[in-house]
């Protein structure tokens, strides 16, 4: 079949995938019934996304399963590494040099698995989490640190436009290119982006109001790539771009789990569809153009020298 789409930001280590939601099991975990649903949904690869070291350990761990769990998926999954703006404070609880060269490390020992440097960046809405001033002394560190690996970057910027922008600037000449992921930024800030060369990743998060969908618009067409962020960021009835969701796939309630439907309130790479719908859509091109650009996109940024991604 035709595979046109490659999530370059899914959880799939996330607990949801082993079927516990709040601490709580409610199904059996199944990594196999979502990739199998992935692969025929037309994704080609997913890019699983680690915001810390054990999630990237378990990150290869999947990968590694797949010659057993999901045959077809030999070869189709890739890793990240880096530390997520709101995991920050294990550098301090683990010891800066130590958990630093942990990672480095890592990022040597599994090379050939790992497409980008991240998910890191800097998160003002979530300082409960991680407070502002150690969120920006470690995304520093890692830009810092973890620029030898010269590999592209996958970015988290949530309200924190002028720091975030301050920090690339400063780092620019130092790294390859990026994606700045989930953008929910305004067009200003999607602008600065664009100008400093970086990509624009867009999930259900990204088309909530009609001034996402202006932004959506807006983004050169060379600089759009596409996620899901699974579990999270699904597109949901109450969004703008909800109206422009053409394709639907089975779904129950955890509670009534089955292998041949998604859970509600649970996003999959399934779903790259969907997203890949509204974003076409709202920039009024067919789904067949917005689907190609977007491939070549990714391969650009992630994939250049990767013949089997295609």
């Amino acid at each position: 079949m035709s595979r046109k789409h490659i999530d370059i930001g899914a959880n799939l280590c996330d607990l949801m995938f082993q079927g516990i939601y709040n601490d709580k099991s409610k199904h059996p975990a199944d990594h196999k019934a979502v990739l199998q649903r992935a692969d025929r949904a037309g994704v080609a690869h997913i890019i699983i996304t680690a915001g810390d070291l054990k999630t990237a350990e378990d990150a290869i761990s999947m990968i590694d399963s797949c010659e057993h769990l999901a045959p077809e998926w030999v070869g189709r999954l890739t890793t990240t590494i880096g530390v997520h703006p709101t995991n920050c404070n294990i550098f301090d609880q683990e010891g800066v040099d130590k958990y630093m060269q942990s990672l480095i490390e890592f990022a040597d020992r599994h090379s050939k698995r790992i497409t980008a440097l991240g998910e890191f960046g800097l998160d003002y809405d979530r300082l409960n989490y991680c407070t502002k001033e150690v969120q920006l002394k470690y995304f520093d560190a890692q830009l810092t640190a973890l620029s030898r690996f010269k590999l592209p970057l996958f970015l988290h910027s949530r309200a924190c436009k002028d720091d975030f922008l301050e920090i690339m600037s400063r780092h620019r000449s130092n790294l390859l290119n990026g994606c700045v992921h989930s953008f929910t930024g305004d067009m200003d800030e999607m602008r600065a982006c664009v100008d400093m060369g970086m990509y624009i990743g867009l999930n259900g998060c990204s088309l909530k109001t009609p001034e996402n969908l202006e932004v959506v618009k807006a983004i050169p067409a060379n600089r759009i790539l596409l996620e899901t962020d699974a579990p999270w960021c699904d597109i949901r009835p109450t969004h703008a771009g909800y109206k422009h969701v053409k394709t639907q796939v089975p779904v129950k309630k955890k509670e009534k789990w089955s292998e041949d439907a998604t859970v509600r309130g649970r996003n999959e790479p399934c779903n790259m569809v969907q997203v890949a719908e509204v974003v076409a859509a709202v920039r009024n091109i067919t789904l067949e153009e917005l689907s190609k650009q977007v491939f070549e996109n990714t391969k650009e940024l992630y994939f250049p020298n990767d013949e089997s991604v295609q």
